[in-house]
């Protein structure tokens, strides 16, 4: 935020492995460039636009009912997730997103091999590919930062790094706002779970 608007338009129009190239790497750049100059970036600054982006991600998630779009919030809403620890602990902040890239593309991947990209059809795609829906529902399981699965570390170290550097209201603040994100991977968990009969 507020730097974003273009990306759920474009990811929509876009192929899942193109949408899987805009969501991972091409945020590497940025985010490099963020790390090389932490040290002299404004912490207020970045924790507002940080609270912004997981706030714009998980309100506009909501409502969608096209999976690229659902995709493309979610990740600005982890952006915010990185930006917002970046001056305190840059370490941690790549490690977020290494985590996110590596969810992130079991998602996209598991999503073209299924060839889903409406909710609806992902409501039966459970008969042609039964064990990818198993995975998909872990990861997107993981991606909502559930624990015990591999995406609750990165949010539990970066709220405990918040927490030490006496931002407890951001700590609790972004961790409010991410259980609007929870709500839209757990609509998309059920819906690739629930048994609807093939049309």
């Amino acid at each position: 935020v507020p730097f974003h608007f273009w990306f759920p338009e474009v990811l929509q129009g876009s192929s899942l492995t193109t949408g899987l190239l805009l969501s991972t790497a091409m945020k590497f750049p940025p985010l490099t460039l963020l790390f090389l100059t932490s040290h002299s970036l404004n912490p207020t600054l970045l924790t507002l636009m940080a609270i912004l982006s997981a706030a714009v991600g998980g309100w506009m998630g909501l409502n969608q009912t096209q999976i690229r779009k659902i995709l493309a919030f979610s990740s600005i809403s982890h952006l915010g997730w990185m930006a917002i620890i970046i001056t305190f602990n840059p370490k941690l902040s790549m490690l977020n997103f290494y985590l996110y890239a590596l969810m992130t593309a079991a998602v996209f991947l598991t999503l073209n091999t299924m060839k889903t990209l409406k909710l609806s059809t992902l409501m039966t795609a459970w008969t042609k590919t039964p064990s990818l829906n198993a995975i998909l529902l872990l990861t997107l399981l993981s991606l909502a930062g559930l624990p015990p699965l591999t995406g609750f570390l990165p949010k539990w170290l970066i709220i405990q790094e918040l927490t030490k550097q006496e931002m407890a209201l951001a700590a609790m603040t972004i961790s409010l706002l991410s259980l609007l994100s929870l709500f839209f991977y757990l609509r998309l968990a059920y819906c690739a779970t629930i048994t609807l009969p093939p049309h």
